[in-house]
Order: structure tokens, then C-alpha cells, then sequence
């Protein structure tokens, strides 16, 4: 399977800070390259799409470096971007993943195509528990109703490309987790101080 991660935002929430958000520095690397390392090691994905943007010039250089593959788009509409992308990308069905997951793991990529079925689904998307967000002590800025529960929506989906190119509606599947490695998107400044502070944690506990 194809995949595409979104790197081409504003990031407005981030707000001025002189860095643009996918080359946020957590544990060592740029959130992008964590999110690319996560793909680049399923044996489930056999090319990956970057779509930048003006918005995104350093991490456009970054990703080119490291022999990563690229689209520029507008990055000013999301839908015409992901158009644009899945334009270049082949295949029925494409993995998409945005670039500010900085905890999202291989193993969890892998259970969640696993889980997909190309034969019932159109559109299959990972939505996290809100308990996992107050585990965390984190509030996600978005969610939606399942049978009685909150759950948010992680940013991870695979999507039936070659409907969504010609504008049909996609039937929606879900994924319900309650894993971290979904849960912990970095939007803002707080996201981003708590990210880097469950890092330094980690550590420390891998090094007692």
C-alpha cells in the first residue's frame, strides 16, 4: 500500500516560534522523520508521499535530504492537496498520516492496515478513546460521537483513492484504540513541551 503523510500546513496553532511544526525537534529528530521511520519500516507500505507547501520550505529540504519523496502543493486546502497528492500516488487504496504523531510506532501502523478490509471498507479511520487523552492529561480540540462515547479522530485513515479522485462519498469504518501512539498529536506549544517531556521520561525509565 501507497502512503501519503501531510507535512504543507500553516501549523497556526503552534503559533510563532521560528520553527515550522513537522521539523520539531522530539527525541533527537523532526516529528516528520518519526512519522516517516513508523512507515518506512512496515512491510505493508511500499512508497511514501510527503506533500509540502510554501508553509513547509525547511522541512521540503529536510525531507529531500533524507531521500524522501515529495509533493508540492497549495497547502492552503486540505481536500485540493490530498487530490493533488492522490493524483501521483497509484494503487486503490492509500494510507494517509499526518506529520505531528511523534509516538506513532511501525507495529501500530502494521495493526491498523491489518485490521482493514479492502473488501467491505472505503474508508477506515483510527479514532482514539478520550479516556487515553485523560490518561495523558491531554484535551483533543476535536471529537465525535460513537455510541455513547467520545472518541477523537487521530489523523491516521486509509481511503479509497480512486473514489475519492472522483468525488464520491466514501462509506466510513472505523478503528477504535486507545493507544498513546495515536493519541498524542502535536498541534500547539503545550502538545509539543508535553511530547518532548514523555520522551525525557521514557528515557529515564529505560535507563534505571
Amino acid at each position: 500500500m501507497q502512503a501519503l503523510i501531510n507535512a504543507g500546513g500553516k501549523g497556526t496553532r503552534m503559533g510563532a516560534c521560528g520553527i515550522e511544526k513537522p521539523m520539531q525537534i522530539i527525541g533527537g529528530r523532526p516529528i516528520v522523520g518519526r512519522v516517516v521511520d513508523a512507515l518506512m519500516g512496515s512491510e505493508n507500505t511500499d512508497r511514501i508521499l510527503v506533500s509540502v507547501s510554501d508553509n513547509t520550505p525547511e522541512t521540503e529540504k529536510y525531507l529531500k535530504s533524507i531521500g524522501i519523496e515529495t509533493i508540492k502543493t497549495s497547502g492552503e486546502d486540505f481536500v485540493k492537496d490530498l487530490h493533488d497528492s492522490f493524483k501521483v500516488l497509484g494503487g486503490r487504496f492509500v494510507l494517509t498520516c499526518p506529520s505531528d504523531l511523534p509516538f506513532i510506532s511501525t507495529r501500530e501502523i502494521d495493526g491498523f492496515i491489518s485490521a482493514f478490509d479492502a473488501d467491505t471498507m472505503e474508508s477506515f479511520i483510527a479514532i482514539v478513546d478520550r479516556s487515553a487523552f485523560s490518561k495523558l492529561g491531554i484535551k483533543p480540540s476535536y471529537t465525535i460521537d460513537r455510541f455513547g462515547s467520545e472518541w477523537a479522530l487521530s489523523g491516521v485513515s486509509i481511503m479509497d483513492r480512486e473514489k475519492t479522485l472522483q468525488g464520491i462519498y466514501l462509506r466510513e469504518s472505523f478503528y477504535e484504540t486507545d493507544s498513546k501512539e495515536f493519541a498524542v498529536n502535536v498541534n500547539t506549544k503545550e502538545e509539543l513541551n508535553r511530547a518532548r517531556k514523555t520522551v525525557n521520561g521514557i528515557r529515564a525509565h529505560t535507563q534505571t
